[in-house]
């Protein structure tokens, strides 16, 4: 029983993470895509940039590898390939945060330096490292 409410705590988490991850990059383009002087629009997406980091990513992310990795450890599944892969993309993924919020921090002392197209760019990797996320937590393949 415990189990299950552990895994319903990762999905939920997961999802809240995700939530973020694809929305921050979409705010980036937003806020890249402002003309020059526009002060009060850029000032509402700093705020909104840095709570939805702040508030929802963050807590988001330790919520999911804290749940995962108990599941991990209950499951028995740790010596498992498919969980090592899984283990990489989820890797990847922290690492592509940490990348956003460093761009929170640039854009809050305006030193944002790329363009709207970019972001758009950006705003795929976390739906790429998703759907592999997903695919090996659901299908288990024997890698």
């Amino acid at each position: 029983m415990l189990y299950d409410w552990i895994k319903a705590l990762h999905v939920i988490s997961l999802i809240a993470w995700m939530a973020g991850m694809l929305y921050l990059p979409r705010l980036f383009v937003y806020h890249a895509s402002l003309p020059p002087g526009a002060e009060a629009q850029s000032a509402t997406f700093k705020v909104m940039e840095r709570r939805l980091l702040k508030a929802i990513m963050n807590p988001a992310m330790i919520a999911t590898w804290a749940f995962g990795l108990a599941l991990a450890w209950m499951s028995g599944f740790y010596a498992s390939v498919w969980l090592q892969a899984k283990f990489v993309l989820v890797l990847a993924m922290s690492g592509i945060h940490g990348w956003l919020a460093r761009m929170v921090k640039d854009f809050a002392a305006d030193r944002n330096t790329r363009g709207h197209k970019f972001y758009r760019v950006l705003n795929e990797v976390p739906t790429l490292l998703m759907i592999g996320i997903v695919i090996l937590a659901i299908v288990k393949p024997g890698l």
